[in-house]
């Protein structure tokens, strides 16, 4: 691969929608899950541990099976959750000390949470636990103080993220934006104000070559972006190395539209899709994909996607993701708050849920 962009293709606009510093991030003590203490995994408010997750000798663990969706929950010595790992999903999420994102410049609302998000080698099935793989890289993953899905996804914060090149002087990560400016649409807070159709090789500069043959050229306006479904792509697949295709039909990996992404992506779903939003959310678990129809005259067409934090500060279920109005990826409320729950924009749209 090189560095330097290179081509540039020509697609159509396709969304005709309605009408300070960046995710700061700071560490404090271990706490447990925000979703225990609301009904998930267990009702236990404890878990101790460094900075990728719970301390806690091999020899104490216990593991237990619960259902929809079937998953694995590891408890420590005192009963307190480790680990839950869900059936056909590479999505892990462990206890580890509690962070703060937030995002000044768009809200007064943050996110405090001690769950670590991070993937898995193989996707979840039941009985795992006692494979050799599994408990070496459990062991290694309770210790890991590298950045996890999260850490790495507010990398590129719209808000402001310092850049980060690689040994080949690639920037892959540092203060996103959404798009190029959209000089048909005269509002800043229209979703249409920045061009969607930025993809990860966009922001990287680079050309890239897909696991079926096919290579995608960046555009030079377009350095620097990615729209909704292409950040997740930049963190899942590029950061995390979830596999990626360039079509929107089933294959391996995450597809490049978020509509794709809910119907073909891997893993599972944890909230269907049913033309109407989802009300019961204690389903949810932090670093799940959120889906939203949000084109006008078009109530059920998925068009968003986000990712699922937790509970911020008032007790709301709020996601991240790039956005037009922020330009690039937000946990703010410019032009919709991020919210899944109650009747604001984002809300009404929301549609379904996949675990990676």
């Amino acid at each position: 691969m090189h560095s330097e962009p290179v081509g540039r293709r020509n697609r159509p606009t396709r969304r005709a929608v309605l009408g300070t510093v960046a995710g700061v991030v700071t560490a404090g003590v271990a706490g447990g899950y925000a979703w225990n203490r609301h009904g998930k995994d267990s009702d236990d408010a404890g878990g101790a541990g460094g900075a990728g997750g719970a301390s806690s000798r091999p020899g104490s663990r216990s593991y237990e099976r619960l259902s929809d969706p079937g998953r694995t929950v590891v408890r420590g010595a005192d009963g307190d959750t480790l680990a839950t790992f869900t059936d056909g999903a590479r999505t892990a999420v462990l206890a580890g000390p509690s962070r703060t994102f937030s995002e000044p410049r768009t809200t007064d609302a943050s996110v405090t949470t001690n769950a670590w998000v991070r993937v898995l080698p193989h996707a979840w099935q039941e009985g795992m636990e006692k494979s050799a793989w599994f408990k070496a890289w459990f062991t290694k993953t309770l210790a890991d103080k590298g950045p996890d899905v999260f850490a790495a996804a507010f990398e590129y914060s719209s808000a402001g993220a310092p850049d980060k090149h690689n040994s080949a002087g690639v920037r892959y990560a540092g203060t996103a934006h959404f798009g190029p400016r959209n000089q048909s649409v005269d509002s800043p807070l229209d979703f249409a104000y920045h061009d969607e159709q930025s993809d990860f090789y966009d922001y990287l500069g680079i050309p890239w070559t897909f696991s079926d043959g096919t290579r995608a050229q960046p555009e030079r306006a377009r350095y620097g972006d990615v729209d909704c479904s292409g950040f997740q792509r930049l963190v899942w697949g590029y950061r995390m190395g979830l596999p990626l295709h360039n079509t929107n039909t089933k294959g391996a990996g995450l597809p490049r539209r978020a509509f794709a992404i809910a119907a073909y992506g891997p893993g599972r779903m944890v909230i269907p899709h049913t033309n109407t939003q989802p009300t019961e959310l204690d389903v949810l678990q932090p670093g799940d994909l959120v889906f939203f129809a949000i084109i006008k005259n078009r109530p059920n067409f998925i068009d968003h996607c986000g990712m699922y934090m937790g509970l911020d500060d008032k007790g709301r279920h709020r996601f991240y993701s790039s956005r037009s109005a922020a330009n690039g990826p937000t946990l703010g409320d410019l032009s919709g708050h991020s919210l899944l729950d109650g009747t604001d924009f984002y809300a009404r749209g929301f549609r379904a849920a996949r675990r990676l």
